[in-house]
């Protein structure tokens, strides 16, 4: 897992290339590097943190063996070892699979794409074709984004890197209209900063001679296709387990040691008995989970009754109100963007355990509830209003009253694509395109990296969506059970309260810490929204009437509080960096 950076275009770049590495060091705190071409046309940078072959051997950029492609990479790909085999004629030198990523390019050019099984972003120079080409792996598991600078184009693994390179500091305002109004982000290219793009999930971009090219290379609904998968449900069962288990068989390829995340629902559950399948009943792979202190919230009890009877050390890492302020300000340095409030911050103290620890490397259960229709509103696909963005309680999770107008007009009114005439294919489709699973891994990528961990989703191996997707609707939700056929899948390995409990979302005490122990930091951050730009953009009035009602039990959810303190957050963070300046 690393950081990638590249400067294209006429000019200097060394400048803009040594700010780019820096801010990504804690991508990879094990090497960087820096290539420039020969005529001074591209210039590219990388961090590294090692996992495969940590020798320096594997440093990058890194060239191909006849010295006409360079390559800036982050990721894994997986299969590399299968690639390796099919690609033998190739001089490899090194047992990385950057190298892998190198000799399947020299051998089949942009097809080599769909080889790859695995996640990545990476930035790769043809000295012959005068070419850069950069793309992102099929869910944008790694991040990748992108600016202007004059005539320059740079991209990098995080919008604070091409901000310090750039001197972009504005707030995009249509990107936080859209999030405060209808608490979408993530859905399209832009960004929270004004200027920066996103490379989407699944696509390519191209420079040459200055001109800049962006395209799909991963079309989820084509590769699925309209029909129905057919077969019998058992032959159904045992493709899935048997791609499952090879998913996660090849995410324990790694030469650092190699962890899982666990709460008590299906799929971190599912996860383990996988491992336990795989690696036997004497794994002693290290299980992490987080606590906050209130058993209404935390899952400790349902993680320890699923390690039981294994060998696998439970390793409790507890957030608590005292932590947040800190976490929170740190976590914001390193997502630039809004993330998902404590139940972040809780993940975030996970992996810096993990790192602590001596673990480097994270799998979790990242995008069951997407392919198999695991939460309650699939239930109702089709209905009018079904499957809202934000997921409320007793009332609305957005306060869009409280912006004033002009900033509420600019929202994008962004709706999903149809691709599919099924309801609930569609809505699955959205989430795991648009809505649920990119600002997941956003936030995921963020807080793992902030620690420099690597995590690893075997549950989003395309094969295994592709799959999940091609089952019609009565083995994904059958009398009233979501998730169906997954739940026949991995009954054999996991206790059978586990395998019918229902879902639950990851659930922190945030209501009950900001009405309490957190209030006083929250009511400052909500202060420096309404004070710097947020001033501009929130109405200080309904916003603090908002504050009262919400503090006083008046409402029951917490996500558009946490929607200003981010504003709070970001604005506090970009006065800091001001300030810096300037000093």
């Amino acid at each position: 897992m690393c950081g990638v950076a590249a400067v294209a275009g006429p000019g200097e770049k060394a400048t803009a290339l040594r700010a780019l590495v820096a801010q990504q060091r804690h991508r990879g705190p094990d090497a960087s590097g820096t290539y420039l071409d020969a005529t001074g046309a591209v210039g590219l940078g990388h961090t590294r943190l090692g996992i495969i072959d940590p020798s320096p051997a594997g440093r990058q950029p890194m060239s191909s063996a006849d010295g006409r492609y360079w390559l800036s990479y982050n990721g894994e790909i997986y299969n590399y070892v299968e690639l390796r085999r099919a690609l033998r004629e190739y001089p490899f030198r090194t047992r990385t699979d950057t190298e892998t990523v190198l000799a399947a390019w020299d051998r089949w050019g942009v097809g080599c794409l769909d080889r790859l099984v695995g996640m990545f972003a990476f930035l790769l120079w043809d000295t012959r074709e005068r070419r850069l080409f950069a793309a992102r792996d099929r869910f944008g598991v790694k991040p990748l984004v992108y600016a202007r600078s004059g005539d320059q184009l740079l991209l990098a693994s995080e919008t604070r890197a091409l901000r310090a390179a750039t001197g972009l500091a504005e707030p995009d305002a249509v990107t936080w209209a859209t999030y405060l109004t209808r608490g979408l982000s993530d859905h399209g290219d832009r960004t929270f900063w004004a200027g920066i793009r996103r490379v989407p999930p699944g696509h390519w971009l191209t420079w040459k001679d200055g001109t800049v090219r962006v395209g799909c290379w991963y079309d989820l609904a084509a590769r699925v296709g309209d029909g129905w998968d057919h077969r019998p449900v058992e032959e159904v069962q045992d493709r899935y387990l048997a791609l499952l288990t090879e998913s996660v068989g090849l995410r324990f390829r790694s030469d650092v040691p190699v962890g899982v995340n666990l709460s008590g629902g299906l799929d971190s559950s599912a996860l383990l008995g996988l491992v336990q399948r795989i690696q036997g009943a004497d794994s002693d792979v290290k299980a992490f989970t987080f606590v906050t202190g209130d058993p209404r919230y935390d899952e400790l009890p349902w993680v320890r009754r699923l390690l039981a009877h294994t060998k696998h050390p439970c390793v409790v890492c507890r957030l608590t109100p005292e932590d947040v302020p800190e976490l929170a300000a740190t976590t914001q340095r390193h997502q630039d963007a809004p993330f998902g409030g404590l139940p972040t911050l809780a993940y975030a103290r996970v992996f810096a355990e993990a790192r602590a620890r001596g673990v480097i490397v994270l799998l979790d259960g990242q995008g069951i509830d997407e392919q198999w229709a695991g939460y309650d509103y699939y239930e109702r696909a089709g209905e009018r209003g079904e499957g809202a963005v934000v997921q409320g309680t007793r009332e609305s999770p957005l306060r869009p009253d409280c912006l004033v107008p002009e900033l509420a007009a600019r929202a994008d009114r962004w709706e999903p694509p149809r691709v599919w005439g099924d309801p609930l294919r569609q809505l699955q489709d959205r989430d795991l395109r648009h809505v649920k699973i990119p600002r997941a891994l956003r936030y995921n990528d963020g807080v793992s990296m902030q620690s420099s961990t690597e995590l690893r989703e075997p549950f989003l191996d395309h094969r295994l969506v592709e799959l999940a997707l091609r089952q019609p609707r009565d083995r994904k939700i059958r009398g009233g059970v979501r998730k169906w056929l997954m739940r026949q899948i991995v009954a054999e390995h996991l206790p059978v309260d586990v395998v019918r409990a229902p879902k639950r979302a990851m659930q922190t005490p945030q209501r009950e810490w900001l009405r309490g122990p957190v209030r006083p930091w929250a009511e400052s951050l909500i202060n420096s929204a309404l004070e710097t730009h947020g001033g501009s953009w929130l109405d200080a009035r309904a916003v603090r009437d908002a504050w009262r009602v919400f503090v006083t039990g008046g409402s029951d959810n917490s996500f558009y509080v946490w929607q200003w303190l981010s504003l709070g957050l970001t604005m506090e963070s970009l006065t800091a960096e001001r300030a810096r300046a300037v000093g």
